[in-house]
């Protein structure tokens, strides 16, 4: 096509002036030539050979849509490592979740996302003519049997592994060890053995072939795992094709008709736009991972910033973020009913701000109630800041006598306007957390810190994702980015204290 086009302006420029606007109506015409979107790079996926049905269908599918073109390299899971380890590629999909972990353990893979379930067991010809039931059959005398390759395929190696845990693989000796399961499904269609051991998905693409359950291995179905690798130069392109694989809407259908059990999946869009609420102290420590997850994936999250009682109370009046992550436990609490379980993630002290060198004198708590000092406190009903301040100061039997005191000038919706009141010289002192004083740059210079040694001076963190997101497991992501090396390094930059490796609640997506 593109061709053509430049055939026929070149006619029409070797007789005619060439102003500079039929220059640039070319430019605007070849581009209409070549723009039906093919000239995009196209993305190199490892894909296990025994999921090759479904994903060359996909593939197929996602061209026609998009104009980029999905290049398929098939080959057994652990054989396609290899490649992986070179460091060419975009993509690799596995019917072992074993291998994507040893290559995310290597750092080969970035991100990973579920796709479906499979079960191992015993492809025999039509009507199982010997009557093969059980592993112990496979020791039967004068049997054929086909295995796939422990070292090449992923139902090879997971072959090994559950005949050798029922002591059975040593007693069994192959007649063929071939490379790949769609192999050991052609070896027993062409009556070349007996029996294999294949996934169930692959036997339910053969008419020739049934399909026999073992207890053994319907005990430990895999999981297939699509992953993008480290050394893709369009990670973004690439992320976008493996959620439109793992879309309940796109690829997971067509998996479910190959009859793959697959996962639940997140609705398809081309850049999803995510909404997630959260408490504004925690802005600092989480919207350059925001930036970054957002630039990465393709999508699109607005982050709402405000107090919890605000956020709450928006929650409760009809909002419905994706994801809330919460300046304390209470406030999760409050709104539980509409999200997954919460994950504890981090700790937030609170702590008295005043100026530089403290003219005030204040060093504790009892201070606060000194005649002329002016107070600033967070509002106790719209945010969780204000909340524990007045729980704290009732605990310790003080919040009477300071209200009583009449120091209490201000009251704010978020603890970062309270810095600035006493950087503005405003308000001698207030109670904010720890990150509200270590997210302003000038704070070593400008303020002292007075840190409060009691009990319930504490705000912890929670995040959970909405019960109704259509984008579950791209929250499951943009969580796993929150809590990694790089993003635990920006909460302990501001104060935070980390709380999700003590609970041990950190899960690999």
């Amino acid at each position: 096509m593109m061709s053509v086009c430049f055939i026929r302006f070149r006619s029409y420029l070797n007789f005619q002036p060439i102003p500079f606007v039929v220059l640039t109506l070319v430019a605007v015409f070849l581009t209409g030539c070549g723009g039906d979107g093919n000239s995009k790079k196209p993305l190199v996926m490892f894909c296990a050979a025994g999921i090759k049905a479904p994903v060359s269908e996909i593939a197929k599918k996602y061209e026609e849509e998009y104009g980029v073109q999905v290049q398929l390299q098939y080959g057994g899971s652990g054989t396609l490592l290899s490649n992986v380890a070179v460091g060419t590629g975009d993509v690799y999909l596995a019917a072992d979740s074993s291998y994507t972990d040893i290559a995310k353990g290597k750092g080969q893979i970035a991100e990973t996302m579920p796709v479906a379930f499979m079960r191992a067991g015993l492809g025999v010809p039509k009507g199982n003519p010997k009557g093969l039931k059980s592993l112990d059959d496979l020791k039967r005398d004068g049997l054929k049997v086909g295995f796939a390759n422990p070292d090449a395929a992923s139902v090879g190696k997971f072959t090994k592994k559950i005949l050798s845990k029922h002591g059975v693989w040593d007693e069994v000796k192959p007649t063929v060890l071939l490379p790949t399961v769609n192999e050991l499904a052609n070896a027993l269609k062409l009556g070349t053995v007996d029996v294999v051991i294949v996934w169930d998905t692959i036997a339910a693409q053969y008419d020739e072939v049934d399909f026999v359950n073992v207890p053994e291995f319907d005990a430990e179905k895999k999981d297939v795992t699509i992953g993008v690798l480290t050394a893709s130069k369009q990670a973004t392109e690439a992320l976008r094709f493996c959620r439109y694989l793992t879309a309940k809407d796109k690829g997971l259908p067509v998996f479910k008709k190959e009859g793959f059990d697959v996962v639940e999946g997140d609705a398809w869009a081309l850049k999803p736009n995510i909404l997630l609420f959260s408490g504004a102290m925690l802005r600092p420590a989480i919207q350059d991972t925001i930036k970054a997850f957002e630039k990465r994936e393709g999508v699109t999250i607005t982050p709402v910033f405000n107090g919890c009682g605000i956020l709450v109370s928006q929650m409760k009046a009809g909002e419905k973020p994706d994801a809330y992550f919460s300046c304390d436990v209470k406030f999760m609490e409050m709104v539980q009913d509409r999200f997954l379980e919460s994950t504890l993630v981090s700790a937030n002290e609170m702590v008295i701000l005043t100026e530089k060198g403290n003219p005030k004198g204040v060093k504790e708590l009892t201070d606060l109630s000194k005649e002329g000092l002016r107070l600033g406190f967070a509002h106790a009903e719209k945010s969780a800041l204000g909340f524990l301040t007045k729980y704290l100061l009732e605990k310790e039997n003080l919040y009477k006598e300071v209200v009583d005191s009449g120091n209490i000038k201000m009251d704010s919706p978020t603890g970062d306007f309270l810095v600035n009141q006493v950087k503005t010289g405003s308000l001698d002192a207030v109670i904010v957390y720890k990150s509200n004083a270590m997210a302003s740059q000038s704070t070593v210079d400008d303020y002292e810190i007075i840190g409060i040694d009691r009990p319930n001076a504490i705000a912890e963190q929670p995040y959970a994702v909405a019960k109704n997101s259509q984008h579950r497991y791209l929250l499951e992501r943009f969580f796993n980015e929150v809590v990694s090396a790089k993003g635990k390094e920006k909460f302990m930059k501001h104060g935070f204290r980390w709380e999700l490796d003590k609970a041990g609640d950190k899960k690999e997506k």
